[in-house]
């Protein structure tokens, strides 16, 4: 299955802005919101291939949302990759929360546009 959807939760409008026109002008379709509370709504309406997830995000957190979203008892994203966006090292414990739930996890600092759309190209072959 081809990534063509991505919804990209994050609140630095910079930043968003940033991926939001890169991974258009790669030609993804790319749905851009900047709460967590949007965010999940956003998931839940609407099957999306990719999402970009940032971890520090007003009234959620990226790890309440993933957690909401992909729980143990059930996915309600099963066809969606998640990628975990953030600025600082977390401690370990959030990570690792994470990280089991996450496809991927990026620190913001040390990705370009370029490299952010050729992570996504991977994870594009992983099927």
């Amino acid at each position: 299955m081809a990534i063509k959807t991505v919804l990209c939760i994050e609140d630095d409008r910079l930043i968003g802005e940033m991926y939001v026109r890169s991974l258009r002008k790669a030609g993804y379709e790319v749905d851009w919101v900047v709460s967590g509370n949007d965010g999940l709504v956003a998931a839940r309406n609407k099957p999306y291939d990719l999402m970009l997830l940032d971890v520090m995000l007003p009234e959620q957190r990226g790890s309440d949302i993933l957690s909401t979203l992909r729980s143990k008892d059930r996915d309600m994203i099963p066809d969606t990759k998640v990628l975990v966006l953030t600025n600082f090292e977390q401690d370990e414990e959030s990570r690792m929360a994470m990280e089991h739930r996450a496809d991927g996890y990026l620190i913001k600092a040390d990705i370009t546009p370029r490299k952010l759309i050729s992570i996504i190209e991977s994870l594009d072959h992983d099927h």
